[in-house]
């Protein structure tokens, strides 16, 4: 995401940075270099226009012409009024498990709405709230198929009315299925119009009008630009909504609308879709989002993620192994495994300061990370337990069955076996503690104390 804006961004940066000396002409030049990169991103005009008066004025100014490092202080400044533009600050809905939450969820047709309401549900799910998923689009064919078969992906019940027309009708009925069935929140899939001027809003606000919901999401699909922009301003005009939700964020290299659609509307973005799982959910952070954009990373999100994939008792248990330096390649192969539920390489190392713009997507071979899978699915339990056994025939079998060479077997052993003896050199001091209570280790100069007793000998 964001990725051509990003490189516009760095290479601006890259070049103030590289300057000695900073003064106007620099600092004008380097907005107008920033102007470009924000119209080329497909940005509301009227919000690059407020976007660069404000770095301007604040640029040319003592806060950056007077600062003892003026290169930082633009970076500053140009994140500020990044993180101003996507809304200031997250804004997460404040549902109440003691009561029913209602969500209406209103877009253009093909914004994934219905997608999106599962991945809510599934969110909300995980922090223990009942949720139910309601079916109100009674234009679309299979529309309440599609809802039934992501209701059944993620464990959500799914309320409809099989043959009904009237939407309204609908959404009061499953209200009244979710407050029997004490549940504490419903989410509304209304039907998706074609174009925001060739229908009329009636249905949405009679629903809206019946149901009383607590928030009233417009589903917006991040890669139309600024069609989804207008029609969020539509939406609004019309509806009236709480918050904009972006999907397909992922895919969105320019991400003209994630900068334009707060100042347009009036109205946070609160969820983006950043994949296609149903856990590919993520709340919207504006800070967040300008460090990834200005090549920082993101760590608190990198580590938000470790924290839903890993589960803590293997953590701890692993941590216990590498101490003893006794882990197994099967241990590895469940480590792989929980990582890969964060998303991909590629896309994890973005996350990480100073490495998602340097390193680009195509050096990451995920087909080498699914090899290394293979090999070990293919050993028994006892090659994984001790891989000092693999003799010739035993790595050609496993070479065969998970389709790759014996070269490629011995490659993955040695590495395992070598790592193995790195981490029992390193924690042969007793752990990471000990590492710290010898210097020597950190050096590669093996146990701390048997250096020292060279030293008594001289």
């Amino acid at each position: 995401m964001f990725e051509n804006l990003g490189k516009r961004l760095e290479g601006v940066i890259r070049k103030i940075r590289g300057l000695g000396t900073i003064n106007e002409a620099n600092v004008r030049e380097a907005v107008k270099d920033v102007r470009l990169a924000l119209l080329e991103a497909d940005v509301n005009f009227k919000v690059v226009k407020s976007f660069t008066q404000q770095v301007t004025e604040r640029a040319v100014g003592q806060e950056v012409l007077r600062s003892i490092t003026p290169g930082q202080q633009f970076i500053k400044i140009v994140f500020d009024e990044l993180v101003k533009a996507m809304g200031g600050e997250a804004r997460p809905p404040q549902f109440d498990p003691n009561r029913l939450n209602k969500v209406l969820l209103l877009g253009l047709q093909g914004s994934g709405k219905t997608t999106f309401a599962g991945k809510l549900a599934r969110r909300m799910l995980k922090q223990g709230f009942k949720p139910m998923l309601v079916a109100c689009d009674v234009h679309r064919a299979a529309a309440v198929r599609q809802l039934e078969v992501v209701g059944k992906q993620i464990g959500v019940p799914v309320f409809s009315v099989p043959g009904s027309t009237d939407a309204r009708a609908i959404a009061l009925k499953g209200l009244e299925e979710a407050e029997r069935q004490a549940l504490n929140l419903v989410i509304f899939d209304t039907a998706g119009r074609l174009h925001i001027d060739e229908v009329k809003m009636d249905e949405l606000t009679e629903i809206k009008q019946a149901i009383q919901p607590s928030y009233c999401f417009l589903v917006a699909d991040a890669m139309t630009g600024q069609d989804a922009v207008q029609s969020a301003a539509r939406f609004h005009e019309a509806v009236g909504i709480d918050g904009v939700c972006l999907t397909k964020l992922d895919g969105d290299a320019r991400g003209g609308a994630a900068l334009s659609v707060s100042q347009v509307t009036g109205r946070p973005i609160v969820f983006v879709g950043i994949g296609e799982k149903a856990d590919d959910l993520e709340l919207f952070h504006p800070d967040r989002m300008a460090q990834r954009i200005l090549g920082m990373g993101d760590v608190l999100t990198l580590v938000e993620k470790a924290q839903e994939a890993f589960d803590a008792e293997q953590a701890l248990e692993m941590q216990r192994k590498m101490r003893k330096a006794s882990f197994t390649l099967g241990d590895f192969l469940n480590q792989l495994r929980q990582v890969k539920k964060m998303g991909s390489f590629a896309d994890l190392l973005k996350y990480i300061p100073g490495l998602g713009s340097q390193i680009p997507a195509e050096a990451v071979d995920e087909k080498e990370l699914a090899h290394i899978e293979a090999i070990i699915c293919s050993m028994t339990p006892m090659e994984r337990e001790m891989p000092q056994i693999m003799d010739a025939s035993r790595k050609r079998r496993v070479a065969a069955g998970s389709g790759t060479t014996v070269a490629d077997v011995n490659a993955l052993i040695k590495q395992f076996e070598e790592t193995k003896k790195m981490l029992k050199k390193f924690m042969g001091a007793g752990g990471f503690g000990g590492a710290a209570r010898h210097p020597a280790m950190g050096h590669g100069m093996g146990h701390g104390s048997g250096k020292r007793k060279k030293k008594k000998r001289r």
